[in-house]
């Protein structure tokens, strides 16, 4: 019998405890309709694992094996994703009216990838989504309200680095040596890896890996390249739109180690978060309008094979060192299929868990519990593009729960002027970003946007300023007097 989950509505078999959708605990009791289930591959398979996977037509994955150990794994309180639930839910789990059992950490999550070997601080903004959150002797952090709690979790798991050196396998008996931990996140670890075959040091790695959690966001995202990012469509499009170019990565291996799941992409140089956070301040209007052009380009791909990517921000953003062309769009763990089979879900809020994704930059709807859309990568990347060139965002500096930035957010969609004025103070206000805002700001939930109306406001900015999608990305970060 195929079971649901009652947040996201993702198809179930029985016996799962936790949706690979969602991330949300399941109650005992689901709801069930009848339908065959599917015969339980070799529990040591990863191959026929995935082969036995059956993705319904809403785009959510259903995993066959199922009575494995629970991944050790922590809720860990975050504004990324507020709940609610009465007492008696959680009663029997410690055989109290608590959910300290299910809590190994109360350390803060931070979701940028980080340098393993700097160590830099977490920054004030991401220390300020959380400082809302009240502490409490118990490992989780909780406010009373009357008769039931009301907390802010975010199911991360407490992913250890895999010693330099480890050799997985993957589907394909393909083998990969760990050569240096290069980034790591509550979330994930990448690693530069080599065939184990060769030898050579990380500069000599071509291929780079992110290991996490084996029922966590990677699931997903294998899924998603699985099903619509395999390297012979990506060709196709390029062919058929005649695009030297198309920022997404394709993935040559995947596997399962230990009580984690990898993936194997080629190596794409680094995040543009490693550049900022190493600059610290923000981008000439010209190299993120080169972003923006480049990051269209992927997601009108993404979209046409009906998934929206769902947490874009400049950690899941890889820029090719060797050219400084090359713009990579990933971190597919939260990607949503919001049309499958050519017809459109409905809107429909707290369909899915509420706030998922980086809190500065996903869209209103993704802070509803609505299935993310088209509309809702593109207010991401508006957001962004905001950001990396004035350095602030109206909600960024201000310590305020996730629903307090949701407001914001849609306070602004009908106010875009309002949005750009406070950011700029001796420097006229981006038109090329004031145009794009305001045809993005103005789409329906289901509605097919206009790439290349997008597309074309952004190269009349860029060509005015002399630049081109072929030249080098001039990522060296300028100062913009802003005041907040």
């Amino acid at each position: 019998m195929l079971n649901f989950c009652p947040q996201c509505g993702s198809k179930l078999q029985s016996g799962f405890r936790f949706c690979p959708s969602c991330g949300g605990r399941l109650p005992e009791d689901l709801p069930e309709a009848a339908a065959p289930q599917p015969p339980e591959p070799h529990p040591h398979s990863v191959l026929s694992t995935v082969s036995a996977m059956e993705v319904d037509s809403a785009g959510d994955s259903s995993q066959s094996a199922l009575n494995r150990p629970i991944l050790h794994s922590t809720w860990r309180n975050t504004l990324s994703s507020p709940a609610t639930h009465s007492l008696g839910e959680f009663k029997g789990v410690c055989g109290l009216k608590c959910i300290e059992c299910c809590f190994i950490s109360d350390k803060t999550s931070s979701m940028s990838p980080r340098k393993h070997k700097a160590s830099p601080q977490v920054k004030d903004e991401e220390a300020k989504q959380t400082s809302s959150v009240i502490q409490s002797p118990c490992k989780m952090h909780f406010i009373e309200d009357r008769d039931c709690i009301t907390f802010l979790y975010f199911r991360v798991c407490a992913v250890e680095p895999v010693p330099e050196g480890t050799v997985v396998c993957d589907q394909s008996s393909k083998k990969w040596k760990l050569v240096e931990l290069l980034w790591q996140t509550e979330l994930d670890l990448t690693y530069a890896v080599c065939q184990a075959n060769q030898h050579g040091d990380s500069n000599d790695c071509k291929y780079m890996l992110r290991l996490g959690a084996k029922e966590g966001y990677l699931f997903n995202e294998q899924n998603f390249h699985l099903r619509a990012a395999k390297p012979d469509a990506v060709e196709k499009w390029l062919k058929l739109h005649k695009l030297d170019f198309l920022g997404i990565p394709s993935c040559v291996g995947f596997g399962l180690h230990e009580a984690y799941r990898f993936l194997v992409f080629p190596s794409m140089g680094d995040t543009l978060q490693t550049v900022m956070d190493e600059g610290n301040n923000t981008l000439s209007e010209k190299a993120v309008i080169q972003l923006a052009l480049r990051l269209l380009d992927a997601l009108e791909f993404i979209h046409e094979k009906e998934y929206a990517h769902a947490d874009i921000h400049a950690g899941n953003i890889y820029i090719n060192t060797d050219s400084y062309t090359e713009v990579f769009l990933s971190g597919f763990g939260h990607a949503f299929r919001f049309c499958p089979g050519g017809k459109h879900v409905e809107y429909r809020q707290g369909s899915r868990t509420a706030h998922q994704g980086n809190i500065n930059f996903i869209s209103v709807d993704s802070h509803k519990g609505a299935g993310p859309s088209r509309r809702s990568d593109l207010q991401s990347l508006g957001y962004c593009m905001l950001y990396w060139m004035t350095g602030s965002l109206p909600w960024s500096q201000l310590s305020q729960t996730s629903s307090a930035i949701a407001a914001e957010k849609e306070r602004y969609i009908s106010d875009i002027n309002g949005l750009l004025s406070g950011h700029y103070k001796q420097k006229k206000a981006s038109g090329a970003l004031q145009k794009y805002l305001s045809n993005v700001m103005s789409l329906q939930y289901t509605e097919k946007p206009d790439y290349t109306l997008l597309k074309a406001g952004l190269h009349e900015s860029l060509q005015k300023m002399g630049g081109s999608l072929k030249e080098s990305l001039n990522l060296q970060v300028t100062h913009i007097p802003i005041f907040t």
